[in-house]
């Protein structure tokens, strides 16, 4: 099993600070992720879209060349924050779409893409996996005739069974799961159960950890808030070798969204020792 990143872990660093986050005193370019990644010696890199400063096909070529030359395994990744809004923003499926092609130019056989968000969760479920299934159905044509495959994000939003029931009905070989190891937590449903439904269908990973934080409401989305792996409540290790079992081809990918209070403006030092324990984990499959 590969062990890997996702560039979201250090958002802060591209500009995206939370209003209970401080700035940091230097900014991050792509360029300066890869190489940190190298530095953590990982197998791959999850890219977010939203921190790329150009969507020039000259500036997307230099990136693959970087990837290229530092051997990395890479997933594109698209839909922060909100992604298709439970199938009801056309234009963001358009910008999806869109984005296939440049997942192809860095080598990604892989595009993670985002249906809906917390923002929607409380709404009735049915419809918006329904208007889901139709926007899908549309984008793995694309994506099909690109060789580039697919991986909606339980994202806070959908229950395993939603999950289930999203890519069932989509039906393609070429749309599969991005495995969020901590957000089905947070609504309460059990990774492990998930795993279990889900690991044939997985096509990426974002790895997390997490642990209550006294500092946040239990309202809040990140009151189960992010830890080094291996730190928290989510059992990462059995869902790694439930995803060995289903013969899984990519890496894991540790993603830190909201840190614990206890790891505030640490973020560097929270991936590094779940680099170390990720290692450790596919040492062991």
């Amino acid at each position: 099993m590969k062990v890997g990143i996702d560039s979201y872990c250090y958002h802060r660093f591209f500009g995206e600070v939370y209003p209970d986050q401080k700035p940091p005193a230097k900014n991050m370019t792509m360029e300066d992720f890869l190489k940190r990644a190298k530095e953590l010696e990982v197998d791959g890199v999850s890219l977010e879209s939203c921190f790329f400063p150009s969507t020039d096909p000259a500036w997307f070529k230099d990136l693959k060349a970087q990837l290229d030359e530092y051997k990395f395994d890479r997933v594109f990744a698209w839909g922060h924050p909100d992604g298709l809004e439970r199938g009801q923003n056309w234009k963001a499926f358009d910008e999806m779409v869109s984005m296939i092609p440049h997942a192809k130019a860095i080598g990604a056989d892989v595009m993670r893409v985002v249906g809906s968000s917390l923002m929607f969760r409380h709404e009735p479920h049915g419809p918006q996996i329904t208007a889901l299934v139709e926007m899908f159905k549309k984008a793995v044509k694309v994506a099909e005739d690109l060789d580039v495959k697919l991986a909606v994000e339980n994202h806070i939003d959908y229950t395993a069974d939603e999950i289930d029931r999203l890519i069932t009905e989509v039906d393609s070989d070429y749309f599969g799961l991005n495995f969020d190891t901590g957000n089905f937590l947070r609504l309460l449903d059990d990774p492990i159960a998930g795993m279990e439904k889900l690991a044939p269908v997985v096509l990426a990973t974002h790895v997390k950890d997490l642990m209550p934080d006294k500092n946040a409401r239990p309202t809040d989305w990140h009151f189960f808030a992010g830890v080094p792996v291996g730190q928290g409540l989510i059992d990462n290790e059995t869902l790694a070798r439930l995803l060995s079992k289903a013969n899984f081809k990519g890496f894991l990918a540790v993603e830190i969204d909201h840190p614990h209070t206890d790891w505030t403006e640490r973020e560097d030092e929270a991936v590094a020792l779940s680099i170390k324990e990720l290692k450790r984990i596919a040492a062991g499959l």
